[in-house]
């Protein structure tokens, strides 16, 4: 494969009151940290608990930060049109300081219209938002004052701006990252065609990044993928737990009919579950990550029990990003953190 770096994505649904979730989701990054992961990322969903359990991913980072050493600690993503790009950048620079310039600011406009009333906002106006937001960001990233001010960021983030990734479907979106010299950041599945492969969508859209990309500026390319590994003589028992998330997924996000057979409809939502051999085999044969610079993995829609999450972030680490060639380390960490210098001067 590419020799991306491993990474570790929640939405944070493990079962339990919210409180349970985050200290969940926490006990896991900090195996993905003992296990060698190189970055942590966490999705961000306003109102719909079963879409996702986090409103606010700054909070969460600082407290990732404080129980964590090396790995990056990355939003995949922040709804920009929805915040406060001044609030972001202030809280992105806090979590930043916290944890001795480990984070990764993943943006996008956000794929629920459904959210946008509740902030006074349309949907329908994501796009022109989130352009003006991006530009405070950058302004407040660069020591610039803000909003045609003499306000400065404090505490000052001046590589934070090397960090910025745009999340996106389309090659348009992809070209559009790469000629901001920011990183791309994929879905772990996107809407297609019946019979194609999530791949024959996506590396046009790497390419179109790549193509567009400033000399001199480092690629970053994140596919985020589902998967789950399992021992075998837990892998009956995870497939009947992956049924309604599974069907879920394929009804409501692809919009297929969700009756067929539960492995088919796995393939159809790009969900990698299976022994350690099945998963390698299924992952080889994923082209985007031949071109990935980091691979994030997510258990989700899958949701297992916590215990079978921890064994699937050990296996994923152990047995196969060796098998694909994916990196893991205090290293691969410590070279992520120093790719936001290289990136475009603003």
């Amino acid at each position: 494969m590419s020799g991306a770096r491993l990474g570790f994505f929640t939405r944070l649904l493990d079962a339990g009151t919210d409180g349970e979730r985050y200290r969940t989701a926490l006990a896991q990054v900090r195996a993905a940290e003992q296990h060698g992961f190189a970055s942590l990322w966490v999705a961000q969903h306003h109102f719909d608990r079963d879409e996702g359990g986090l409103p606010s991913p700054f909070p969460f980072l600082a407290a990732a930060a404080v129980q964590t050493e090396r790995i990056a600690l990355g939003t995949g993503i922040v709804t920009l049109p929805l915040d406060d790009p001044v609030r972001v950048s202030e809280d992105a620079a806090f979590v930043d300081a916290l944890s001795d310039g480990r984070v990764q600011l993943g943006i996008g406009t956000g794929g629920t219209p459904g959210s946008f009333a509740a902030f006074d906002r349309s949907s329908e106006d994501r796009r022109r938002i989130q352009a003006a937001h991006v530009a405070v960001l950058r302004d407040a990233f660069a020591g610039r004052g803000i909003r045609d001010t003499d306000s400065r960021l404090n505490p000052a983030a001046p590589h934070l701006g090397g960090r910025l990734w745009q999340a996106t479907f389309s090659v348009e979106g992809g070209r559009r990252a790469g000629a901001d010299g920011d990183g791309l950041l994929l879905s772990r599945t996107q809407p297609r065609e019946e019979g194609q492969s999530l791949h024959e969508v996506q590396v046009p859209i790497v390419e179109a990044y790549l193509a567009a990309l400033p000399a001199g500026v480092p690629p970053r390319i994140l596919a985020s993928r589902t998967a789950v590994v399992v021992d075998a003589e837990d892998l009956d028992a995870t497939w009947r737990s992956a049924e309604p998330g599974v069907r879920r997924l394929t009804r409501t996000f692809l919009k297929r009919n969700a009756d067929g057979d539960l492995h088919d409809l796995a393939r159809q939502t790009d969900t990698h579950l299976g022994t350690v051999e099945q998963v390698t085999a299924s992952l080889t044969a994923d082209k985007t990550l031949e071109l990935a610079t980091d691979v994030a993995f997510q258990v989700h829609s899958v949701d297992p029990a916590h215990a079978i999450t921890l064994r699937s972030i050990e296996l994923l680490a152990t047995e196969v990003a060796p098998r694909v060639g994916l990196r893991t380390g205090a290293e691969a960490a410590e070279e992520l953190r120093a790719l936001g210098s290289q990136s475009l001067p603003r």
